[in-house]
Formats: C-alpha cells, structure tokens, sequence
C-alpha cells in the first residue's frame, strides 16, 4: 500500500492518514524470535565464507 503526502498538508492529517494505515497483518508474528538464535560463529564470517562457496 502507497500513502501520498503532499506538500502542505497539515500534521493532523498525516497522523490520521497513518494512524489509519497500521493495520494487523494476518500470520506468523515473527518479533516472538527476535533474538532467540545463539550463534557460536561471528555472523559476518559467516556471510564471508557462505559467499566464497560459490566460487
């Protein structure tokens, strides 16, 4: 969804526009993982060496 504001229009009304647009999204929520992994390897090594198999 695309939220238009144009120039000059009035701080009530963005926050209502917004206001209106926070809607609950149907399905898995998934901030209850937020933080649940325990990695024993440094996430940016590991990035490195996954980039490095392809070639």
């Amino acid at each position: 969804m695309v939220t238009t504001i144009k120039k000059g229009t009035s701080r009530k009304k963005i926050i209502d526009v917004l206001k209106k647009r926070k809607t609950k999204t149907k399905g898995l929520d998934l901030k209850k993982y937020c933080g649940s992994i325990s990695l024993e390897e440094d996430p940016l090594e590991m990035q490195k060496k996954w980039r490095n198999e392809w070639e």
